[in-house]
């Protein structure tokens, strides 16, 4: 067994001058005649954890005094017959420098251990609702570059279209009528080509004709713009012409894919010449399924023989 003892300061020290958490025992502690504080029981020694320590470290044990437990069991209290040793457990003392409330338990961590990383679980869906979601079938196959969309993929879809045509200032008769729009002639870019057809029942009204237009800014935008340059002929009882179609279109697609747009648009027809007529048109189309729409389309004729009109409905299919 180790001995310890105070000095003078009541600071803990071992007989080498080395300071340490010696415990003491209390009233069950005796002072030998050298000044040393030792226990009254043979085989009870003043043990602290830095004397442990100093042990277990092999720090010098000169003047220090020990003696063998002839058995060891642990002890309930320190009422216990002299000639039994027994082990005392003591609890960690704070180390210099640290006030006892600063001490932790040994079986306590210092710090809490980081919670583990979460993991990316895949997505899990319904596959109904994947089948019915053309967007997030592309994403799942492949994430897209949308920057790339934008500049080459168009927002809208060339449309064949077979209708019913009103003629309103022509005694309200009706008609035919057929189109197709913006066929792409060079993927990727913003050349299309576009032609129509419309006829009343008794043959006084008639136009058809053909253009080209090119898409100014990025296909794949919200508003665009397009030059059109084409041939168009218009039959009235009035009037008839035809010749060079100039022009310039205005589009509007609030949803991308064909499923909604209108679009706005003012042409000459043989510009310049006495039979110039001016042709102002609206359009406008709505998806019901992922394939058809239905279009609606409003055109105003303008000439020094007059102004005629004409509307229609329309049956599209997006290709």
């Amino acid at each position: 067994m180790v001995f310890g003892w105070w000095d003078w300061n009541d600071t803990p020290v071992l007989a080498d001058g080395l300071p340490h958490d010696i415990v003491r025992l209390g009233s069950h502690a005796q002072k030998t005649p050298q000044g040393r504080f030792q226990s009254r029981w043979p085989n009870v020694a003043l043990v602290g954890t830095g004397l442990v320590a100093g042990s277990l470290l092999g720090l010098p044990q000169s003047g220090l005094a020990t003696s063998k437990p002839t058995s060891t069991k642990d002890c309930p209290d320190l009422a216990i017959p002299h000639d039994q040793a027994c082990n005392l457990t003591l609890p960690p003392q704070p180390r210099l420098g640290q006030t006892p409330t600063d001490a932790s338990p040994a079986s306590e961590t210092l710090t809490n251990p980081a919670p583990p990383e979460s993991e990316t679980s895949p997505l899990e869906l319904d596959p109904s609702v994947i089948e019915q979601s053309p967007v997030l079938q592309r994403w799942l196959e492949q994430t897209p570059d949308i920057a790339s969309e934008i500049r080459h993929q168009p927002s809208f879809r060339t449309r064949l279209r077979v209708g019913y045509t009103n003629f309103p200032s022509t005694g309200e008769i009706n008609g035919v009528q057929a189109g197709i729009e913006d066929v792409f002639l060079i993927p990727g870019t913003g050349l299309t080509a576009s032609g129509d057809y419309s006829r009343s029942g008794n043959g006084q009204r008639q136009s058809y004709g053909g253009e080209a237009r090119y898409y100014l800014f990025p296909l794949g935008g919200y508003v665009n713009l397009a030059p059109t340059i084409g041939y168009r002929s218009l039959s009235t009882p009035n009037y008839s012409t035809d010749g060079l179609n100039l022009g310039l279109r205005l589009m509007v697609i609030p949803s991308r894919g064909g499923g909604a747009d209108f679009a706005l648009s003012q042409q000459w027809v043989a510009p310049g010449s006495e039979n110039e007529v001016g042709l102002t048109s609206l359009t406008l189309g709505y998806a019901v399924t992922r394939q058809l729409r239905l279009g609606t389309d409003l055109q105003f004729q303008n000439s020094r023989f007059g102004q005629d009109s004409r509307w229609g409905l329309s049956l599209e299919l997006l290709l």
